[in-house]
């Protein structure tokens, strides 16, 4: 299932994003983030799992707090083979930082800060501000992308319904 909305708003005042849109059905795009430890994180990480990729603007907003909160305490519970991966360009330190004082411990945050490819690569860049726009991807076992949600309002949360049916069909 794949939800194509545009334009992407914030508060209703749209915002230019750029970047390949990601498809259903195609390879999810290569990637090297930063994770919390400061090493290198690529596609290798998700391999072998159902991957729930949730793009947020920053940790550090309400909206991108709750969103990461939810996907920790419900998506996560639906198999050992899911995975959830929350990207931002919030530096490392911060990520780690809000995880810990969040509880939030089964959901693996990243940096797109450093090689600044994966904005690009998802069309997730939120050009005017240089963050990641809204978006979640469900990414199946074997690397494909099985759903695709551009949230067409920043400051709106996903459809957990359906990022949880998109999940136990790819399981």
């Amino acid at each position: 299932m794949s939800k194509s909305n545009s334009p992407i708003t914030i508060h209703g005042n749209a915002i230019t994003v750029s970047g390949e849109l990601v498809k259903e059905g195609e390879l999810f795009p290569s990637f090297k983030l930063i994770g919390n430890d400061m090493a290198d994180l690529t596609n290798a990480a998700i391999q072998g799992k159902v991957a729930v990729i949730s793009v947020v603007p920053s940790l550090d907003t309400p909206t991108c707090s709750i969103s990461t909160k939810k996907f920790n305490s419900e998506v996560q519970m639906l198999s050992p083979d899911t995975l959830i991966l929350t990207v931002s360009r919030d530096l490392p330190f911060a990520q780690k930082r809000w995880s810990a004082a969040e509880g939030v411990l089964k959901v693996i945050t990243a940096s797109d800060h450093k090689y600044r490819n994966f904005a690009e690569a998802t069309g997730t860049l939120w050009k005017e501000t240089e963050l990641l726009c809204r978006a979640v991807f469900v990414v199946n076992k074997s690397g494909k992308t099985t759903y695709v949600d551009y949230i067409s309002e920043i400051s709106a949360e996903p459809d957990y319904e359906a990022v949880t049916a998109a999940v136990k069909a790819a399981l």
